[in-house]
């Protein structure tokens, strides 16, 4: 992965999760200042819109290292990183897929199932990207892969 897909990475994460958690503290924790209010905060859209406008931003940042760092890695088998790279590659999906049938779902029991999935993997989506971040590299080696 080259430094520029890294920043994009990094950066998008950044703003994913940090607009997510909170805009998910606003709906599940804050109280509303005001008894008749229909929000939290007020700046719950805001963070709603953040989150939303800038999930595709991730979405790309993903699909831009996928193939020279995700899958190369996957297929020869690398070891450094590996368990949560693959926790990574395998909450992925999920994250997206519950986000957007999340924005589309008409009946509400749906949109509760969306949600449930949508929290469980980005959680395990954030707290997987924060572990393959501190988790140290592997020494330069022979069988190691080189950096693209």
């Amino acid at each position: 992965m080259s430094r520029g897909e890294a920043r994009l990475l990094h950066a998008a994460q950044v703003l994913v999760a940090g607009t997510g958690l909170a805009w998910a503290w606003m709906l599940y924790f804050a109280e509303p200042q005001d008894e008749f209010s229909i929000l939290n905060h007020p700046w719950q859209d805001e963070m709603q819109a953040g989150h939303v406008l800038t999930a595709p931003l991730l979405i790309f940042a993903v699909a831009a290292i996928w193939k020279r760092h995700a899958w190369q890695r996957i297929r020869s088998g690398y070891r450094a990183r590996r368990r949560t790279g693959l926790l990574l590659a395998v909450s992925f999906f999920p994250m997206v897929a519950s986000a957007y049938l999340l924005q589309t779902a008409s009946a509400e029991s749906w949109r509760q199932a969306w949600l449930i999935v949508h929290l469980a993997s980005s959680g395990i989506w954030v707290l997987a990207f924060l572990a393959h971040l501190i988790t140290p590299r592997a020494q330069s080696s022979g069988s190691a892969l080189p950096r693209p």
